[in-house]
């Protein structure tokens, strides 16, 4: 009994799988399409990238390349396929410049790489690839709603860019090596203005300074820690070690 059971379904699947393809073989390029967005929205990604991707051979250019470029970009990027994804939305953009599906490609294509982009500690490549294509859509597509949503990757991203400077800055900091570790702060505080390892970096280049004795050049970051960041939560701290140091000096 068990077995027919089994039989009976496996026929039911089969056929039903012959009566769908029959089905779409007949559909109109229009009616197609729909049927591809209905599995995807059903979240079928398997099935829905096999019929986008059948519609772009056997429509190509009519109107609907466009609709099933972007959606077989999206149910790439649905199965985390990022890397897929993210030529297909280039492919858009690049051959089919007039479509109205470029603006949304553009964001989509920034999405792939922030999906990418690794914990702090690893290789940044596709953090900044994922900046400049934000930036990219917020300097050609201004208007669109979705600017401010990039505006906030944009600064997230540069977060953690941010953190893995600091983080190599204070390690060489461990390792005796002054010069890198300074360098290393200069960078977070002039490239990474924005975020909240800049008022970090700077006092901890003050610490150093003045753990190195070159009190002069700490008075100057001091009064550049005092100007850029008032309101941080170490500015009391850096005010109150400006001004001893201030008088000390003008006892000399």
């Amino acid at each position: 009994m068990n077995k027919l059971v089994i039989l009976l379904s496996l026929a039911a699947v089969l056929f039903w799988r012959c009566s769908s393809s029959v089905v779409v073989n007949e559909l109109t390029p229009e009616e197609h399409l729909k049927y591809a967005i209905n599995l995807y929205d059903e979240e079928d990604y398997h099935e829905a990238v096999n019929e986008f991707e059948s519609i772009l051979l056997q429509y190509a250019g009519s109107s609907l390349i466009d609709d099933a470029q972007y959606y077989v970009g999206l149910t790439r990027y649905k199965r985390e396929e990022y890397i897929i994804a993210a030529y297909e939305f280039s492919k858009l953009i690049k051959n089919m410049p007039a479509s109205s599906f470029v603006a949304d490609a553009q964001f989509m294509l920034a999405e792939c790489y922030y999906g990418l982009s690794p914990n702090y500690n690893l290789d940044q490549v596709y953090t900044k690839k994922a900046i400049e294509e934000y930036q990219v859509f917020i300097d050609f597509f201004p208007l669109n709603e979705r600017v401010h949503k990039a505006e906030e990757k944009i600064n997230e991203l540069n977060e953690k860019l941010a953190l893995k400077n600091f983080t190599i800055a204070k390690i060489y900091q461990k390792m005796d090596y002054y010069i890198a570790s300074m360098k290393y702060f200069d960078y977070v505080v002039e490239t990474y203005h924005d975020t909240q390892y800049a008022p970090k970096a700077l006092f901890s280049k003050i610490m150093l300074l003045m753990e190195r004795e070159r009190e002069d050049e700490a008075l100057t970051n001091m009064k550049k820690f005092m100007l850029l960041f008032p309101e941080d939560e170490e500015a009391e701290n850096v005010r109150e070690i400006k001004d001893s140091l201030e008088g000390k000096i003008s006892l000399n």
